[in-house]
């Protein structure tokens, strides 16, 4: 549920994870565009997920805008900054209660797509276990609610 009156916000222990961030190499490896159908993907397994609810209705759109974000993080452009300003995740995520189950959840769905992501994106294998990481300790920042 969005905006929760009196909502007590829940700050992770250590502030923000000290985690390297994914190989840059990703992108001059797979390009833009499949990193663009890899979270247009994730996100239409997002749709089918509890977490729905805290999406927009156009899921296309917000796959588009998240995958600005990841083209930068992967090592490409910098789209997401060009687009839409700092990314400033926490905040962005702010209006959302996301517990420790609904990071769960995402990881989940986020795993399941990196799963066939070599054969289906042309995600350096190398570079699975990297992300996957990334992913775990950076998501546990976007927790706000106990």
């Amino acid at each position: 549920m969005l905006n929760e009156p009196n909502r007590q916000i829940f700050v992770p222990p250590g502030g923000p994870p000290r985690v390297d961030p994914p190989s840059r190499e990703i992108y001059a490896l797979m390009g833009e565009e499949p990193i663009f159908r890899m979270l247009e993907d994730f996100y239409v397994a997002l749709e089918q997920s509890a977490l729905r609810g805290m999406f927009p209705a156009d899921m296309v759109a917000a796959s588009r805008k998240s995958a600005a974000f990841f083209v930068g993080l992967l090592g490409g452009p910098p789209l997401y900054q060009q687009r839409y300003g700092a990314p400033m995740l926490r905040a962005r995520h702010m209006p959302f209660p996301i517990d420790e189950a609904a990071r769960q959840e995402w990881l989940a769905v986020f795993n399941r797509i990196l799963d066939d992501a070599p054969a289906a994106y042309g995600f350096p294998s190398q570079h699975l276990e990297g992300l996957r990481v990334f992913l775990r300790e950076f998501s546990g920042w976007m927790v706000n609610k106990a």
